[in-house]
């Protein structure tokens, strides 16, 4: 099978797995494991932020970082296919008491008008606005890559109405090696972030939280509280230290791949900004079975739409041999 569904079907390779081994561990909920401390101080360097915190799922990484900056009650502001609202379980407003308003955007990508006129200060009876999620890259969007004017418009609107910033940043990754942004201007302008090791640098488990040292501290609290806290947790971390010295440059061979793969099927690549490809079909759930039978798994993320991510696990053949089969499907 060639499975497109997502790029967290990534596994380690060779190297990776090596690594693995010779990991030097301790107890980090002690705070005494080298391989963690030294990820999390890598991490938290490269986005320009205090410190970071080593959790196991992206979930938990945004979920954490939304709680340090909105207490209950109060209202958290994003797009209506940000992953924080459209995945996760509810988790904002289950674990953290968080009210959620969203705004309509067709391709994911921030528009800083549309965000002012959301933004509600605290008055008589008000639910107050207290921070701004953004996703990048964009999942839904289309694995769409925010603008780095863009989001800097929106720090200085932030700043101006005494609200945060959190970044999904699951493929923030993509969105560095796509435009050549530097990950710290990226970082800087967030109060935090949530960073994945697990999509396509390739590591088995793993997300970053980033953000000041004293938050940090707290979040390291409530990740206990959520029974997130590992013991010997070095040999998960030694794999994301592994990823982002290994793994992330070559990113840039996925784009190309995708790209590729959307020429292949009929799509405009100039669509096609990071790793993902989204395909309109009639029936997507029937053209998936379809592509299964002839050994393709792709994703149905609409009653009409499908998504492929290319990753670490895809290769040049895979790409020709699935576009075949999409072609003779009749897809694109």
């Amino acid at each position: 099978m060639i499975d497109f569904r997502s790029d967290t079907l990534t596994k380690p390779t060779e190297g990776m797995r090596a690594a693995m081994a010779a990991a030097e561990v301790g107890d980090d909920v002690y705070g005494e494991d080298p391989s963690v401390n030294a990820l999390e101080e890598y991490v938290a360097g490269l986005f320009g932020h205090e410190a970071a915190l080593f959790v196991p799922t992206g979930t938990m990484g945004n979920q954490l970082s939304l709680r340090l900056l909105v207490q209950p009650g109060e209202e958290l502001i994003c797009d209506s296919d940000a992953h924080v609202v459209t995945y996760e379980h509810g988790a904002a407003a289950a674990h953290g008491g968080i009210t959620t308003r969203t705004w309509r955007t067709p391709d994911g990508r921030l528009d800083v008008a549309e965000v002012r006129t959301m933004i509600r200060p605290a008055g008589y009876h008000a639910v107050p606005t207290r921070a701004v999620a953004v996703e990048n890259t964009h999942n839904r969007g289309g694995g769409t890559v925010q603008p780095l004017s863009v989001l800097r418009e929106l720090r200085a609107l932030a700043d101006d109405s005494g609200i945060a910033l959190h970044c999904d940043g699951a493929r923030i990754w993509n969105a560095h090696v796509a435009t050549g942004v530097a990950l710290v201007d990226y970082g800087v302008l967030f109060d935090t972030l949530s960073v994945c090791l697990s999509k396509g640098l390739g590591a088995p488990v793993g997300s970053v939280l980033v953000s000041t040292a004293d938050r940090v501290a707290w979040a390291r609290e409530m990740r206990a509280r959520l029974g997130g806290a590992m013991r010997q947790a070095g040999v998960l971390a030694a794999a994301g230290s592994y990823a982002l010295e290994h793994h992330l440059e070559r990113l840039a061979e996925d784009h190309a791949r995708a790209r590729r793969l959307a020429v292949a099927v009929g799509i405009d690549p100039r669509t096609v900004e990071t790793n993902l490809v989204y395909i309109d079909a009639a029936d997507a759930g029937a053209l998936a079975e379809k592509a299964r039978a002839d050994g393709v798994l792709v994703s149905v993320v609409a009653p009409s739409r499908l998504r492929m991510v290319t990753h670490l696990g895809v290769g040049d053949e895979d790409i020709e041999q699935a576009a075949a089969v999409l072609r003779r499907l009749a897809i694109g």
